[in-house]
């Protein structure tokens, strides 16, 4: 297939070009950072760990929130890393938001996502809930409800990720990426396919939970069990009728499935040997490099480290056994 041909991925990489010059004044160019053990001729971190909110969500939201007209009122969903990224950037456009929190959230989530003055509504017990109830209450009200992954400006926000690396460096061979929802693996694999197309996009899943390599596999949206991960960011199902399963499809060269010993291994080394602290989403891309790095001699690989917003009781300590 001739991925520069395909309209949909041609599409989110012009809907990327654009989000760019939106979302400069809201967030950060993140550095390419070479790695300090393979060597940066083989290995760099796109840091999106040092991004302004420590995730990449930051980019999705601002871009969503650049693209609508002021008057129109949003409301989303999250219990992390969109939630916080979308408050900050409703803040700094100056759009009205609505997040809807499940009661579960961490207290210390919960008073960040305050802290930009948006409004805040707890419901349900998990993110899922909560997620059902910010869309009845955007028929209700009016609102139009911002979707973590399944929105074109979300993952073309996404994308200006891969513009940056695009720049940053001459030639890369492979760009390893977490699968969550798909919005990220989405917005950066259309614009690599669409403007470095002999890159190879690896999305890396956790075995954990992992709905959209399944449906890849299918050709369909699936249902598929999920269990507590330590990459929790991408933990959890897809709308039945999302983007993100065509621009998967149309993008993603390999999927590299890993287990949680894997994972939890790369927080640690990503620590000590890179001096990169980072969530359980980001070290899951660095073990699926890990995974296949024996076979990409001479090549050259770039991770996304797409955030790094842990709990601290829960990653200090693998880092502390290693350490």
């Amino acid at each position: 297939m001739s991925y520069d041909m395909n309209p949909i991925v041609t599409a989110t990489a012009a809907d990327a070009v654009q989000a760019r010059s939106r979302i400069r004044p809201f967030i950060y160019q993140t550095p390419l950072l070479p790695s300090r053990v393979r060597g940066g001729e083989d290995l760099a971190f796109k840091a999106e760990n040092f991004q302004i909110t420590g995730s990449f969500k930051i980019r999705g939201a601002a871009a969503k929130m650049t693209a609508v007209d002021r008057d129109q009122a949003l409301i989303t969903a999250s219990s992390g890393n969109h939630g916080i990224g979308a408050a900050q950037a409703a803040a700094s456009v100056g759009q009205r938001l609505t997040v809807v929190l499940p009661r579960s959230v961490s207290p210390g989530k919960l008073a960040k996502i305050r802290s930009f003055a948006v409004d805040v509504v707890l419901h349900g017990d998990e993110a899922g809930e909560a997620e059902r109830h910010a869309q009845e209450l955007a028929r209700d009200r009016g609102l139009v409800y911002v979707s973590p992954y399944n929105d074109r400006d979300i993952i073309a926000g996404q994308g200006t990720i891969a513009l940056e690396i695009l720049e940053q460096a001459e030639r890369i061979d492979n760009v390893f990426v977490s699968m969550g929802g798909g919005g990220l693996i989405g917005g950066i694999g259309s614009v690599l396919k669409a403007f470095s197309p002999w890159t190879r996009v690896i999305g890396v899943s956790a075995a954990a939970s992992m709905t959209l390599a399944a449906s890849m596999q299918a050709g369909r949206i699936v249902e598929t069990d999920h269990f507590d991960t330590i990459a929790d960011g991408v933990a959890g199902g897809l709308d039945e009728d999302s983007i993100t399963l065509p621009l998967a499809m149309a993008t993603i060269d390999e999927v590299v499935v890993c287990e949680e010993d894997a994972i939890v291994a790369e927080i640690a080394s990503l620590a000590v040997n890179e001096r990169q602290i980072v969530e359980g989403a980001a070290a899951l891309a660095m073990a699926g490099y890990r995974q296949v790095a024996h076979r990409l001699a001479g090549q050259r690989s770039v991770v996304v480290l797409c955030g790094s917003n842990f709990a601290a009781e829960r990653i200090m300590p693998l880092i502390w056994n290693e350490a």
